[in-house]
């Protein structure tokens, strides 16, 4: 049986009388206790600009809080598409559920990415399960960074593709109340309201959203969100942190999209094809933290953490066969051509999973000398747990709400991980860092009822006890240099172990089999330069290797592929280069206004390195080395220009370009008839962003528009069928602070 989730929070209340956990990344000092508390955000990449220029040794982007204004973003993809390496796939448009792939890897749910919110990961079973069928809102976001070099191998255990820490706000020093609300076409409205003051050694902040969309594309949506925190100065050298999170969500979301024929004929782009299709949500989190300073040198921090969320999916069914049986007489697409109709049929299918992770990790961080040079060491270890209930559910109506149940298992997971990091300064100009990250997972599958078939019968659902389980042990290195070049110029290099442990439910099948799926494998490197000019200019240029023995390929539904599980693909190789640039233009040329232009570029190349034969269309087998990975466009591209005309008016124009891709491994170009292959065309898009501050600087005014071309593209062929973009939406907001 599983787990309620009370056990988990009195275990985090348990954790803090054995040792009082903190903020996942370093912090600074702790406050004076005789003034108002020092609230600090919760960091991956550290504050200051300086150390961030000069300390780490790989590529690194942060999203400030201004450029998240200056975007007014509707989706977390607008703010991510600024980030050089990242792809993303829109599904609904709205960024409910986000599909990031960094460097070429496969976006689908985001798997090959650690996501956290502060420093929390936030995936369904960070080791188990890592997709993001929750994400965080931008909305009440005030940064994001991203983290792609050797250094995420603190974190863990995604160390692949790159490290996501969504930044929201922390207490203010005075009392201030802010009210943000932003509404536009089609049901779209998002408003923001919280309270936040420091009273004492004590800092509060309490936050509510709202958000929804009638018609937003081919989803309506609600949410509701609301978060809040609390940081105490215990001592002079100890601060004890808080942070609660319930969220709730409900959408029409589906699998179901167009087939070809429906796109090429127009005017069924946002038809809801399911319409009893139903998705709700729900989250419930809480972390406890501890920061104790013994010394100027020395500082150990620990995190405790436990959250919930259940995710349950109804989805109608449907056939590509005419001759289906329980149709509902509804058909989409064109039936003359073979396999471009779908038949929807009287049925439907209940996907309920409930997943439960706690963990507790200790951090030590000291400073020291060696050699007469100054060094740093971070420490640390993990002990995680995670389970996961799934059942699927046979409804006998297209929109029945219940059934008869046909699958039930948990699944479930014990993780402990420990890491030590050591940068030394081996000169005035130049640094080393080394790090070894060790992981162990084991892990188990317990399934209680499913579809079997004995003594040569048709397969009926059947209680039983079927358990197995099997156990990936891990050691991850990593290593790289900083040398500063001048004040101004840094060359970094880096090479680090890629790991990600295989999903639960693909390494060991229903029938109770261990596959010995392997564990996601590859050595990344990186060779890059960071410069800063006098007045106004900041480059960033990073050229990567990602070298995988064994990538693991989707072949899930959400993947867009018939069946379930991974598969291990082989020897797959990701190269390329990426980098930015911010010119200020206004401060270059001393001009009394900010005019800044800002430019990210990404090429990657990413192949199947070693032969690899597949069952081609017509039934042969093709090799497909050398062919691209599904969702890799080679080229992307954003840039942006952003003018203050005048002292109170600021005006923002962001352009967006993403290569041509595959959606499959056999590089098909050809479209299928059901939608679900074909080679995506290269597609831009245009979004403007009008800000006007009222005098006194508490009241802010703002227009937006998405998509201002109203362009028409293929976003995706993923789960099944086309996904449409989304079409052009105006918005307005009004902020106020008091």
């Amino acid at each position: 049986m599983s787990r309620p989730l009370p056990c988990y929070f009195a275990g985090l209340a348990g954790t803090l009388l054995l040792a009082a956990p903190a903020a996942f990344a370093q912090s600074p000092a702790a406050p004076d206790t005789t003034r108002r508390v020092e609230i600090s955000e919760v960091t991956i990449l550290g504050r200051d600009a300086t150390e961030l220029f000069t300390a780490i040794p790989g590529s690194v982007s942060r999203v400030s809080a201004k450029e998240i204004g200056l975007l007014a973003p509707v989706s977390s993809n607008e703010v991510f598409r600024r980030v050089p390496g990242l792809n993303v796939v829109d599904e609904e448009g709205v960024g409910l559920r986000a599909n990031i792939g960094i460097r070429g890897l496969d976006p689908d749910r985001s798997r090959t990415v650690l996501v956290l919110e502060d420093g929390i990961p936030v995936a369904l079973a960070p080791y188990g399960e890592p997709e993001l069928y929750y994400t965080p809102v931008i909305d009440r976001m005030t940064g994001v960074e991203v983290l792609k070099g050797s250094g995420q191998l603190q974190y863990g255990p995604q160390t692949i593709g790159g490290v996501i820490n969504y930044l929201t706000a922390e207490a203010p020093a005075t009392e201030l109340t802010t009210v943000r609300v932003r509404g536009g076409q089609r049901g779209y409205f998002s408003g923001l309201v919280s309270y936040g003051n420091t009273f004492g050694n004590t800092g509060l902040l309490v936050s509510y959203l709202h958000k929804r969309a009638d018609n937003l594309g081919p989803v309506h949506f609600r949410l509701h969100d609301f978060t809040a925190k609390l940081t105490v100065a215990l001592t002079a050298r100890q601060t004890l942190r808080l942070k609660l999170g319930v969220y709730d969500e409900f959408s029409n979301a589906s699998y179901l999209g167009l087939t070809q024929s429906q796109y090429e004929r127009g005017g069924q782009d946002y038809q809801p094809l399911a319409p009893d299709d139903r998705l709700p949500v729900r989250r419930y989190s809480l972390s406890a933290g501890h920061r104790l300073r013994f010394s100027d040198r020395v500082e150990l921090s620990t995190t405790a953490f436990g959250y919930t969320t259940a995710r349950n999916w109804q989805r109608q069914d449907f056939s590509s066969s005419p001759t289906a049986a329980n149709q509902t007489g509804v058909v989409w697409g064109n039936p003359e051509v073979p396999g471009g109709a779908v038949y929807m049929l009287n049925s439907n299918g209940h996907r309920n999973r409930q997943f439960q992770v706690a963990g507790l990790e200790p951090r030590l961080s000291v400073n020291y000398q060696l050699a007469g040079r100054p060094a740093e060491l971070l420490t640390g270890a993990r002990l995680l747990h995670e389970q996961a209930e799934e059942q699927y559910v046979v409804g006998r109506k297209a929109d029945a709400r219940g059934g008869d149940q046909r699958d039930f298992e948990i699944r479930t997971g014990v993780a402990m991980s420990a890491f030590f990091q050591n940068k030394l300064a081996l000169s005035e100009r130049l640094s080393a860092t080394v790090g070894l990250r060790g992981e162990r997972f084991a892990y188990e599958r317990d399934i209680r009822r499913g579809l079997f078939a004995l003594r040569g019968r048709p397969a009926q659902a059947r209680d039983t006890a079927v358990v197995a389980s099997s156990t990936v042990t891990a050691l991850i290195p990593g290593a790289g240099l900083n040398y500063t070049l001048t004040d101004r110029a840094t060359v970094f290099a880096g090479v680090h172990r890629g790991f990600a442990p295989p999903r639960i439910k693909d390494a060991i099948t229903g029938a109770g089999v261990a596959l010995q799926l392997d564990a996601e494998l590859s050595w990344n490197y990186e060779l890059g330069v960071r410069a800063r000019g006098a007045r106004g200019l900041e480059l960033e240029a990073t050229a990567f290797l990602m070298d995988f023995s064994n990538q693991v390929i989707p072949v899930s539904q959400s993947s867009g592929n018939a069946g379930a599980g991974f598969l291990n693909g082989g020897a797959i190789r990701h190269q390329g280069a990426e980098g930015s640039l911010l010119l200020d233009v206004g401060q270059l040329l001393s001009l009394p206004r900010s005019l800044a232009l800002d430019a990210k570029a990404t090429y990657v190349r990413a192949t199947y390195a070693d032969d690899r034969v597949v069952t081609g269309s017509d039934a042969r087998p093709v090799n497909i080395k050398g062919n691209s990975t599904p969702y890799a466009p080679s080229v992307l591209l954003s840039g942006g220009l952003s003018a203050e005309v005048l002292r109170s008016l600021t005006v923002r124009v962001t352009g967006t370009y993403v290569g041509r891709q595959y959606t499959d491994e056999l590089n098909t170009i050809l479209p299928s008839a059901d939608g679900r292959t074909g080679r995506l065309a290269a597609y831009g898009l245009l979004d403007a962003t009008v800000l006007y501050r009222l005098p006194g600087d508490h009241v802010r005014l703002s227009l937006a528009g998405k998509n201002l071309t109203d362009a028409r593209y293929i976003a995706s062929r993923r789960p099944q069928g086309i996904r449409v973009s989304t079409p052009r939406l105006l918005t307005a907001g009004l902020d106020v602070t008091f």
